[in-house]
């Protein structure tokens, strides 16, 4: 009998060993960290950039072993063809795209509100262009990146003038719409920084995203992240958004020298940087939970409603086919990485 009771004893063991294996063999065992995170960012100067110039993400991933790739991603349009496809992990891109993502029924939910868009998003006319007011738009070439909040905001303003249809839009990715404004193909483009501040150069602007705002027409950038990554490694995640809020607070305490380490990466002066940085509203983590954005676990913040309102208009537009339900949107927006992140 108490050979019998050893064999059975051993024969669980072995199991338990194979189990154990084979789910080392198939990504390793709960808790485990990934070797490198893939990161699709935007070439834009937020909380996400200084993090990313100020060596913030190595004090939490490089020094545990985790490479960080980053990945420039022009839109939120690639950006979300490189999520779907599992490429990468986090995505930053604007709140449009976060709503083709959900529309599109992508495995992701939104985790973070990068910035709320103001000056550093417009519609800028040519100087020379004798473009002064949206009636002198008529019969004009407008580019703008479609499918993003510079399109959003650009079609809403549009349609308060009573204008839509007397301009030709122009689908255009920001280095083209340099290009084409340089060449003359084009005297107005609606665009955000840094391609903004190169339109601006020999340009004005003529309706800012903080105008459009304060219309109702709110546009944000924000970050999303695969299910299948924040499920397995939550704790990472909110280890994520810890590096976001520190770039944050970094940005707030010092502003100068943050501009002066976006600028470097961006290939802009500080003070270009620093006048980008200041023309966006970057929110705290306390700010985020409130109730004017993504509020907490237990009560959805008005930014769900916000989503919910603009995915109505493109799916008028049809940018979209579906518009999600408004409890779609309040399950997309998830906000317990950052309840987490202040826990720790």
């Amino acid at each position: 009998m108490k050979k019998l009771t050893a064999k059975i004893v051993l024969i669980l063991v072995i199991a338990v060993l194979s189990v154990a294996l084979m789910g080392c063999e198939n990504g390793g065992t709960e808790g485990e960290l990934p070797k490198e995170v893939n990161i699709g960012y935007l070439r834009v100067p937020n909380d996400e950039m200084v993090a990313k110039t100020m060596g913030i993400y190595d004090q939490y991933f490089t020094d545990q072993g985790i490479t960080c790739n980053f990945i420039i991603f022009d839109s939120g349009v690639d950006a979300n063809k490189a999520l779907a496809s599992g490429s990468i992990d986090f995505a930053t891109m604007g709140n449009t795209n976060g709503i083709i993502a959900l529309s599109s029924g992508l495995d992701v939910e939104l985790i973070w509100i990068h910035e709320v868009l103001g000056k550093i998003e417009g519609l800028a006319v040519k100087n020379g262009s004798n473009i002064n007011s949206a009636e002198n738009l008529k019969g004009q070439k407008i580019a703008t990146p479609f499918a993003s909040t510079a399109h959003y905001s650009l079609l809403n303003y549009l349609k308060e003038a009573g204008i839509e249809n007397d301009v030709e839009l122009l689908d255009m990715q920001t280095q083209d719409i340099v290009a084409a404004w340089e060449r003359g193909d084009i005297q107005a483009a609606y665009s955000w920084q840094p391609t903004l501040g190169e339109l601006l150069k020999n340009g004005s602007m003529l309706v800012s995203s903080e105008e459009m705002a304060e219309k109702g027409y709110v546009t944000a950038n924000v970050c999303l992240v695969r299910k299948e990554f924040s499920g397995k490694y939550p704790e990472l995640v909110a280890n994520f958004i810890k590096c976001l809020s520190e770039g944050g607070d970094t940005y707030r305490r010092d502003g100068q020298q943050s501009a002066a380490a976006v600028a470097k990466e961006l290939e802009i002066t500080p003070e270009e940087a620093l006048l980008q940085m200041e023309g966006s509203l970057w929110l705290t983590p306390q700010e985020a939970l409130g109730a004017d954005y993504m509020g907490t676990t237990d009560t959805p913040g008005h930014f769900s409603k916000i989503m919910k309102d603009t995915a109505d208009f493109l799916q008028t537009q049809h940018s979209i086919e579906i518009s999600p339900s408004q409890e779609a949107f309040d399950a997309f927006i998830n906000p317990i990485y950052i309840e987490m992140s202040l826990e720790n």
